[in-house]
């Protein structure tokens, strides 16, 4: 099964500048590589992988500083460009800034990456081009490398390592039958339908209020000084300290999970336009002015939100789901606060509050977060049970409009590339 090792490295300075100027030379290809795939489109052309990896290789020519760097890690920024083109489209595929993107490359050949152990506490991994790198060994490294990328966060670089750990999933539960249904909320993060709450609380009182005294500090320097880099430099610690505890918490309430219960439900929640900002109302009476909206509070909701991490947990839970046999779904969040689990009747005045639930039919009490949870539970329950959509014997396959509309826009891409070669205009870093 593949699996991931993260480990922090000890790079030298030259090391450590080669490092940036390799993350400098992919960032540079994305968003060359972008800019062309816009321009295409914009001329009712294609272009893919193929014809801009062989353009790279051509402007390696022309452009000394980008024949230096591993030929690998930027033959893997193109396919990881082509694979978010695919996904996301070509429009909503992000540049990457210098600023706000820490420099990341990947090796995607494990074969040329050597890892020995020096000691107890310290390894050494040879990379192409970048050499021997000392790593520190917080766990073992336990199966074949498939690749590794390297980033940098913050003032330190770490390396991921994709490994085959060699163990198979796990095809029976150890506790068949048991099923758990999650709801996610602000005031408690996880509430499971067995009435049990895992709540931690990730920034403190105090932490909040040094990082508004952080935040005026950056607000005060110039852009471009040294004072504006150590800042931003501890605006970072305090965030990168947070978001490591929230990585914990998601990781060991996902362990707990998937160890205890076959079944995991969690409702499909989406974050995104629940975070979404109020639209602004228009006092039409006065031209220019705005009605109140709410977006204070509303401000206020989406941190709380985003502050609680839920979808990482999700994610947590389906990672180890793989090791234990646990089945993870999602299903419609409607009015699963608003129905009583016992009764099943439906009416938003039996939510009482946020804690207290008290159903109007028949009188059923019950903490409201728990009741949703058992509601999630049910509704998994049932859609758990129900067969897999069977496919009958000679009956047609589906047509793939996506699959024949690439193919269309690859052959005109071909005649295109035949008539009106382009090269790949790589700017300097």
């Amino acid at each position: 099964m593949l699996t991931g090792r993260k480990y922090r490295l000890d790079l030298t300075e030259e090391q450590r500048e080669f490092a940036e100027r390799i993350g400098g030379a992919c960032r540079s290809v994305w968003n060359t590589a972008l800019e062309q795939r816009r321009s295409y489109r914009r001329r009712g052309g294609w272009i893919g992988y193929h014809e801009q990896a062989r353009q790279m290789v051509e402007a390696k020519d022309d452009f000394g500083w980008l024949a230096q760097v591993p030929g690998h890690c930027l033959q893997q920024t193109l396919i990881d460009l082509d694979q978010a083109c695919a996904k996301h489209g070509t429009w909503k595929v992000r540049w990457k800034s210098r600023v706000r993107n820490a420099p990341s490359f990947r090796f995607p050949e494990g074969g040329k990456i050597t890892v020995e152990r020096l000691n107890r506490r310290w390894a050494r991994a040879k990379l192409p081009k970048l050499g021997w790198v000392r790593l520190r060994l917080t766990r073992p490294l336990g199966g074949k490398i498939k690749n590794a990328t390297v980033c940098r966060d913050g003032r330190h670089w770490y390396i991921s390592f994709l490994v085959e750990d060699g163990i198979a999933p796990s095809e029976r539960h150890a506790a068949p039958g048991s099923g758990v249904g999650i709801d996610r909320g602000v005031v408690k993060v996880v509430t499971r339908s067995d009435g049990i709450f895992h709540h931690q609380v990730f920034v403190r009182d105090r932490e909040a209020e040094h990082a508004k005294k952080l935040q005026r500090d950056l607000a005060r320097t110039r852009k471009g000084s040294a004072r504006r880099g150590k800042a931003a430099g501890r605006v970072a610690d305090l965030v990168r300290r947070i978001r490591r505890r929230r990585q914990d918490f998601a990781a060991k309430t996902a362990c707990v999970l998937a160890t205890g219960f076959e079944l995991v439900v969690f409702e499909a929640l989406a974050t995104k336009n629940m975070t979404a900002s109020v639209e602004p109302r228009p006092d039409h009476e006065r031209p220019g002015a705005f009605l109140p909206n709410g977006a204070a509070s509303k401000s206020g909701l989406n941190r709380s939100i985003l502050d609680k991490g839920w979808h990482r947990i999700e994610l947590a839970t389906r990672s180890r789901a793989r090791y234990t046999g646990t089945h993870v779904i999602t299903v419609n969040p409607a009015y699963t606060s608003q129905r009583c689990n016992v009764c099943t009747a439906v009416d938003g005045k039996s939510r009482e509050s946020q804690a207290v639930f008290r159903c109007t039919s028949c009188g059923h009490t019950e903490h409201a977060d728990v009741n949703a949870a058992k509601n999630v539970l049910t509704a998994g329950r049932a859609e758990h049970a129900q067969p897999g959509p069977g496919v009958r014997v000679g009956a047609r396959k589906p047509r793939n409009r996506v699959g024949r509309k690439a193919n269309r826009q690859a052959t005109a891409a071909q005649a295109i590339a035949q008539t009106e070669p382009e090269l790949a205009g790589i700017p300097r870093l």
